[in-house]
């Protein structure tokens, strides 16, 4: 009589699934002192470091708000997702930082997820920058302009306008305003939510997209990256943004990942939620965000 061996493989119960939210700590903090460093350095005014602090503080005070509000919206919906990975840029002009990103380490599990965790990081860097908006532009310092020298000219989103008209009111011909550093790190981080919001493959947007509009979102796409190709046309500053959007349409396609269940619409609180999204990008966006201009 013939025996088989008892497969006992076949009768255990499957093993557990990995813990979600597992973080290399020392990776995260090491690349948030870095860039601290960085954008410290190119906030300095002085020979003096703490002056750059004015700038790289808030900064990373934003970048840490947006960041955290994706990754709070992925614990809310047990989405596993990593800390936030700050990306310093010493020799970047201006900014010192590319900002920061997330990892999404599995796919959303329904459009409410991925419209929550999209729009919280847009809404919750939005809040953190108001403050520093207003005491950054109400600081700043009132100057006559001179034909003859260069001038780094910043386009002033529609919320930066009323905010310098609340607090400094209208200025004289000739003049404009040199920007507190702490302004500056307002109008970067206005800069980074418009930017975050286009409605494009795998940005904020582009998430917040895909769940009101499901595979219609393609479409989104395709215009929002013609609309940047003209921008760049208009405005040189628009180059980079622009091809990395390229970049991503030729990689990844214009589609959106798909979702566990594509079929539950957004509820009428989300599409409340959407419809702020999209006012924060109105007061957030410039068409020309960064011009040197050679007067005389």
């Amino acid at each position: 009589m013939d025996s088989q061996p008892f497969d006992w493989q076949a009768y255990a119960p499957p093993p557990p699934p990995p813990p979600k939210f597992q973080h290399r700590y020392s990776v995260h903090i090491l690349l948030f002192l870095a860039t601290l460093a960085s954008t410290t350095f190119v906030g300095m005014t002085t020979r003096n470091w703490t002056s750059g602090l004015w700038y790289s503080l808030p900064i990373l005070i934003i970048l840490t708000a947006h960041e955290f509000g994706h990754y709070i919206a992925c614990r809310i919906h047990d989405v596993d997702a990593t800390l936030p990975y700050f990306l310093p840029m010493p020799f970047l002009p201006l900014t010192g930082t590319l900002g920061a990103v997330i990892k999404i380490r599995e796919a959303f599990p329904s459009k409410q997820a991925l419209f929550d965790i999209g729009v919280a990081g847009p809404i919750a860097g939005f809040v953190a920058l108001i403050p520093f908006l207003i005491y950054g532009v109400a600081h700043s310092q009132v100057v006559a302009i001179d034909p003859s020298a260069p001038v780094i000219w910043l386009g002033e989103p529609l919320l930066f306008k009323a905010v310098k008209w609340l607090t400094i009111g209208p200025l004289a011909t000739g003049t404009d305003i040199t920007i507190h550093p702490m302004g500056f790190a307002a109008w970067f981080g206005m800069l980074a939510t418009s930017l975050n919001l286009l409605p494009f493959g795998q940005l904020d947007g582009g998430h917040i997209s895909y769940a009101a509009f499901g595979r219609r979102a393609r479409y989104v796409s395709m215009a929002t990256l013609a609309v940047a190709l003209g921008l760049t046309v208009w405005s040189i500053s628009w180059i980079s943004m622009t091809i990395m959007m390229t970049a991503m349409a030729w990689f990844l396609g214009f589609g959106h990942p798909r979702i566990i269940d594509e079929h539950e619409p957004l509820d009428p609180k989300r599409r409340a939620i959407a419809v702020l999204a999209l006012v924060i990008f109105i007061l957030c966006f410039t068409p020309v965000p960064i011009e040197t201009l050679w007067n005389g």
